[in-house]
């Protein structure tokens, strides 16, 4: 850990020690990535204990194992970033919503909260791993240590907490560290015009595309064909990457590259993503080039 710095929550999901906040506290809509409506605040069939399929005691899913067979596509790309077992255990202090059945509201309108900040949380942590001049780290580890601040607050504090406002200025943060970062990069001498923020690349044939240290923040690249694409230093914050096609692509240095997008992502064995991060099983074991 850097020195001078606030140890943080761990910043990826462990559902054992949650009580399935988001199989309940977050909606979903009939799609192509759920086969049913359900609103927030009500426990998807499938929770233990939920009058559904799967009756436990437990706050697991019945059918983890099976999730896109049943029509669960959405469940599978989504990571909580280590917020399900912070309410749980830190805010609420190991007290389920079941258990106390007057806190499910406020543990509900709080998990969101806390994804945001985790979120957040994960990709300053990531930065601060990159060669920083002293005045932007100061600035990085000041963002981190608030974030780390907000963790630890009660609910009425962080359903009070203004995500957007805090969002703009880690955001800033995030940004100048992108830009020094892409521009120490080996960026191709001519860098393709289509490669820009919150660019709308739908669909779009990228294959074999030099994309080292493009800004691509915010970028629609749902369905893209990026096999082959090198896209090392390209800053992929919050770019929208479900169903782009990473076969063969390069983004093992990726900058604030999540576990979500990955697994929206359709890859293979030789593609390439940060250590950081798990590869996907339908992805198959990395092969050593």
């Amino acid at each position: 850990m850097t020195a001078g710095v606030r140890a943080a929550p761990e910043t990826s999901s462990d559902c054992s020690r949650c009580f399935g906040l988001c199989c309940v506290a977050l909606p979903f809509a009939r799609s192509a990535d759920f086969p049913v409506d359900k609103p927030a605040g009500m426990p998807c069939g499938h929770l233990g204990g939920s009058s559904g399929k799967h009756e436990g005691g437990d706050h697991s899913c019945g059918i983890h194992a099976s999730l896109l067979a049943e029509g669960y596509r959405g469940c599978t790309v989504f990571e909580c970033f280590g917020a399900g077992q912070q309410v749980s255990q830190v805010t609420f202090r190991g007290r389920s919503w079941r258990a106390a059945p007057d806190t499910a509201a406020a543990m509900f309108a709080v998990f969101p909260v806390m994804h945001a900040v985790h979120e957040m949380l994960r990709h300053v942590e990531e930065a601060l791993g990159w060669d920083l001049p002293a005045p932007l780290r100061t600035s990085a580890v000041a963002v981190r240590d608030e974030l780390v601040g907000h963790t630890g607050s009660g609910p009425d504090l962080l359903m009070a907490l203004e995500v957007g406002e805090l969002r703009s200025r880690v955001g800033a943060v995030l940004g100048t560290a992108s830009e020094l970062v892409r521009a120490a990069a080996d960026r191709p001498a001519r860098p393709d015009r289509r490669l820009r923020r919150s660019a709308d690349l739908v669909g779009a044939d990228l294959r074999d595309i030099d994309a080292r240290g493009a800004d691509l923040r915010g970028a629609l690249l749902i369905a893209a064909d990026l096999r082959g694409a090198d896209m090392r230093q390209a800053d992929l914050l919050g770019a929208d990457l479900r169903d782009v096609d990473v076969r063969g692509a390069d983004l093992t240095t990726a900058l604030y590259l999540t576990q979500p997008q990955v697994n929206a992502a359709r890859g293979d064995a030789s593609s390439g993503i940060p250590a950081s991060l798990v590869r996907p099983q339908s992805w198959g074991e990395r092969r050593s080039r």
